[in-house]
């Protein structure tokens, strides 16, 4: 997936759970992508994380740290 995508679809997943309160929008975010996105899609977007995070929305860079890692060999 291109990483502009990836960034764009993890922008639409904080825009909706902007509207909880800030620590259950983190929750959010965070729960979202763990149990949505593919592993190969997480990597990326560990990997867009680990180059700076360009263009993501704060509240996705605020739930990096609780999005599930991606296990090798899995």
């Amino acid at each position: 997936m291109s990483p502009d995508k990836l960034v764009r679809m993890a922008n639409q997943i904080a825009t909706f759970f902007r509207s909880k309160p800030h620590d259950e929008g983190v929750v959010g975010v965070a729960e979202h992508i763990s149990n949505f996105w593919e592993p190969r899609m997480r990597a990326q977007l560990f990997d867009a994380l680990a180059k700076g995070g360009e263009g993501l929305d704060p509240l996705v860079l605020e739930a990096a740290d609780r999005i599930r890692p991606v296990r090798e060999n899995a």
